[in-house]
């Protein structure tokens, strides 16, 4: 494990291979074993980062009135950490709103961007309907008593998941901190990057699952791609919103192609 310290957080991160830097933030309710596949698969040609965001895995909780540009800043930190100039930046679901935030303040750290299945924030993606719904759903399952907190997120899957995700998602689960889902909660529905998307000067790949419910591609992901100047879209076929679990072997090779045309 390695870490880092912004404003008195510790943000820790795993980090592994050698080569150019591919740093991955995860989404709401994950932390960076969301990346196992991607460390495992890909290190032999990048440094690939996976980050635990303040509040989630090994981090410091998040503070009390903490925003979006706060998470930027952190992952900013990690990025200058490393050390190794500008990095592919790559975020699932939440972590593609927080990547975008850091483009939105840090550019001159990031060489492309990699937007899986994710947002320009649910006020800039979605309709207000959906929002609200989202909201109250999230809410009802932070009253529970804090033995009983079970965070779940439905629609994450196309098909059946595989044995070993669903464990995995569990013990993330299980180790969510009521007061991070809040936060990330509150933001991501205020959160609005659609005067940021015409902006964006760099290479972006934005790799979505064909049957995601939570981010459906015609919603989300095509605006995005009319948005971004240089955006590229793939899909990946009968896989849903978790797209590197679900679909691992075509996600990294996906991933891998884009960022070596790139390095």
């Amino acid at each position: 494990m390695h870490a880092v310290r912004v404003a008195g957080i510790e943000v820790a991160y795993d980090r592994d291979g050698r080569g150019p830097p591919l740093v991955l933030a995860h989404g709401a309710t994950t932390d960076a074993r969301l990346w196992r596949a991607q460390l495992a698969d890909l290190a032999d040609e990048f440094t690939v980062v996976a980050w635990d965001e303040p509040g989630a895995g090994r981090s410091s909780d998040v503070p009390p009135f903490f925003v979006l540009a706060d998470y930027a800043r952190c992952l900013a930190a990690v990025i200058e950490d490393v050390g190794l100039g500008p990095a592919h930046v790559g975020g699932l679901s939440w972590g593609g709103t927080v990547v975008l935030e850091l483009y939105r303040h840090h550019p001159e750290l990031v060489r492309t961007l990699v937007l899986v299945d994710t947002y320009a924030g649910w006020k800039g993606s979605l309709p207000p309907a959906e929002v609200r719904s989202r909201v109250e759903g999230a809410e009802r399952m932070l009253a529970v008593p804090a033995e009983e907190f079970a965070p779940t997120m439905p629609g994450l899957f196309a098909g059946r998941p595989p044995a070993e995700a669903v464990r995995l998602l569990s013990v993330m689960s299980a180790d969510t901190r009521p007061r991070s889902m809040r936060t990330e909660l509150t933001i991501m529905a205020e959160a609005d990057h659609r005067d940021l998307l015409p902006r964006i000067t760099v290479p972006t790949l934005l790799l979505w699952g064909e049957l995601d419910t939570r981010s459906p591609v015609d919603l989300v992901a095509r605006p995005l791609l009319e948005a971004i100047p240089e955006a590229t879209l793939v899909v990946l076929p009968g896989t849903g919103h978790l797209s590197n679990i679900e679909a691992p072997e075509p996600f990294n090779r996906t991933v891998r192609e884009f960022c070596r045309a790139y390095s």
